[in-house]
């Protein structure tokens, strides 16, 4: 007999098929090595541990019954897809996770044929696997399809528009929800795994059929259907699931393949719906993660042995502190004030405002559209709600932007949080949009904050705001250092300052690439290139006297925000057309990101990357001007 303690089991598993023939003593051992190399790759490389760790057992019970890649395995969100990539052939690549080049932080399709459907926004899972659950039938096919949905993932509405719908058609389907912490309905032991494999056995699923057959004729079988579901419900609570049409099962021990693996068996010979309702612990196996209160949701690089996260050197304060700390000043003599975010508390700073003013703060979960109509009501209520919420998830509840917000004119107040690039996060989280997607909107007001002082005054200006709605945002991370003024005034609608005077060039800031364009002023200077440079706090309403005057004053007018075309710098142009003042001969350009998704890596690389540095700036100076040598702008894009 092998001794499985001196054998590297996980060294010969290169993808889900050499998992077959593995006996169930063999895939624990395997569980226990990728909860090891999840854990040691985590501390090098930092990343979302705890949700992974805490579906080990569960990626292994899968791929162990399943065929992927021809069935289609889709995980939600991504947050819990490291032992998946370690299972499916990354295991090599494992280290370089959220690094530039290296592999995503999330289920990528072009990273690997094991990822059918990319994700890192949460509650589209049921939706992507029931289209590949139709396309299956349309086609002919056979394959299996399963979406993997945390319970956070379940707050959002679009997991139930796609349960509804899943119901409905009746297409096999299995939807394993994934409960880590409000625990829809504890498992109660034994017992309840008893149940869970006798309801999804071929036995059970025959006597059920064979019942129906005897009370449909004497005219039983809604009662005897009903108390069947309703006893199932009363002690699993499955209920609210057999009513949109799936057939439920569990709760199960997420982590105890000698349950998951045979109930999983019997759910792979439905033909049906089904529900798996597995129950796990976030950051399992690893005691730092499992006493944490966030279970290591998102950490940096740490010390496996301590558990201690590397921490950054002490500096500026955090733009979301800012804002946080702020709001509660303005709070503590206004009490109209109120907070929504969804599921970002600590990551917008409203847990901040929520310790001063717990009855004034809301968290509504990952349901960004209903947090944006919240918001809505209360301001018509004369309330003065802050809906906080990231750029790249703002745009979930766009429609509730215009349709509810925009249209009636109601002062919401967006607090746009991680504008711009993200780093490690990647495409799917970088706040690219929002200044165009709400400068679009009539009557809007847009602000964006050059640094910590800014933005606590752009927190105040909107607070002044009750006819309209209004955003302001700020990117992720420290700032920039400045002393924040003890008393804060509010900033006039529309206007925006000159920084630094100049004659030749002007270069017009949005946001926080400010600093970048006084190097790049620094830069031209030493050239001998008189450089104006202002910030222009306001994407909307346009400072028409600031730009009007930068264009009539200067020869090359450049342009700068952390977003893509169409955005201020399109704004700008369109200002100044319809003013006449680009038949001057004045040379504009707009520096934007690029229009790309981006992948993952150190922020600086990649505002490199997307030519926004101060070098980029300078050079794009230089060639507008079209005074500087081809070995000058050389020599500043090399710098």
């Amino acid at each position: 007999m092998t001794d499985l303690k001196n054998t590297r089991l996980l060294d010969d598993v290169h993808t889900p098929a050499d998992l077959k023939d593995k006996s169930r003593d063999e895939l624990k051992q395997i569980a226990d090595e990728v909860r090891a190399e999840v854990i040691d790759a985590v501390s090098v490389t930092g990343g979302h541990l705890g949700a992974g760790l805490g579906v080990v057992e569960l990626t292994v019970a899968i791929h162990a019954t399943f065929d992927a890649p021809d069935d289609k395995l889709i995980w939600d969100v991504g947050h819990q897809c490291y032992p998946h990539k370690i299972l499916t052939g990354r295991r090599d690549r494992i280290r370089t996770l959220r690094q530039g080049g290296g592999l995503s932080g999330f289920t990528k399709r072009a990273e690997s044929e094991f990822d059918p459907f990319g994700a890192a926004h949460a509650s589209t899972s049921i939706s992507a696997a029931h289209g590949f659950a139709t396309s299956r039938k349309l086609q002919g096919k056979d394959n299996h399809v399963i979406s993997v949905i945390g319970d956070g993932s379940m707050t959002a509405g679009m997991a139930y528009e796609a349960m509804n719908n899943v119901g409905g058609d009746q297409i096999r389907q299995l939807v394993i929800l994934n409960d880590n912490d409000m625990s829809i309905a504890p498992p109660v032991g034994a017992m309840s795994h008893y149940f869970s494999r006798l309801v999804s056995s071929r036995s059970y699923r025959g006597l059920r059929k064979f019942a129906k057959s005897v009370v449909k004729p004497i005219g039983l079988e809604n009662a005897s259907r009903k108390a069947e579901e309703y006893l199932r419900g009363f002690a699993m609570g499955g209920t609210m699931f057999e009513e949109l049409g799936f057939y439920y099962v569990g709760p199960i021990d997420g982590h105890d393949l000698d349950v998951l693996l045979p109930v999983l068996e019997n759910i792979k010979a439905m033909d049906r719906p089904v529900l798996l309702h597995v129950v796990t612990q976030k950051g399992k196996g690893y005691e730092p993660a499992e006493n944490s209160a966030d279970k290591y949701h998102g950490v940096s690089k740490f010390n496996v042995v301590t558990g201690e996260q590397q921490k950054g050197a002490p500096g500026a304060p955090k733009y979301q502190d800012v804002f946080g700390k702020t709001l509660i000043k303005l709070a503590e003599t206004d009490d109209k004030i109120a907070a929504i975010t969804a599921a970002m508390p600590s990551g917008t700073g409203v847990n901040l405002f929520a310790k001063a003013f717990p009855d004034r703060a809301f968290d509504v979960g990952i349901a960004e559209q209903h947090a944006v109509t919240m918001a809505a009501g209360m301001a018509a209520d004369g309330m003065k709600p802050y809906a906080a919420i990231y750029s790249t998830f703002l745009q979930r509840g766009y429609d509730q932007v215009v349709h509810d917000v925009a249209i009636q004119s109601l002062p919401v107040r967006f607090a746009i949080d991680r504008a711009g690039l993200v780093g490690a996060d990647g495409p799917t989280h970088a706040g690219s949009f929002d200044v165009g997607y709400l400068g679009a909107l009539p009557g809007f007001i847009c602000m964006a904050a050059s640094d910590e002082a800014e933005l606590a005054r752009m927190v105040v200006t909107a607070n002044e705001i009750d006819d309209r709605p209004s955003s302001f945002r700020y990117p992720r991370g420290e700032g920039t250092g400045v002393e924040i003024p003890e008393i804060l005034k509010p900033l006039e609608i529309g206007k925006g300052k000159i920084v630094r005077e100049g004659t030749s060039i002007a270069i017009l800031s949005y946001g926080a690439r400010l600093q970048e364009c006084l190097k790049a002023a620094d830069m031209l200077a030493a050239q001998g290139l008189s450089v104006t440079v202002a910030d222009a706090r306001f994407a909307k309403p346009i400072d028409a006297e600031l730009t009007e005057r930068l264009a009539k004053e200067h020869e090359v007018l450049i342009t700068i925000e952390e977003g893509v075309r169409g955005g201020f710098g399109a704004f700008v142009l369109h200002h100044l057309a319809d003013v006449g003042a680009l038949d001057t001969g004045l040379k504009v350009r707009t520096m934007t990101l690029p229009d790309v998704f981006q992948d993952q890596d150190k922020p600086d690389l990649m505002y490199d990357e997307a030519g926004l540095t101060a070098r980029h700036i300078a050079a794009r100076a230089i060639e507008a001007l079209g005074r500087g040598d081809a070995a000058a702008i050389e020599r500043l894009a090399r710098a």
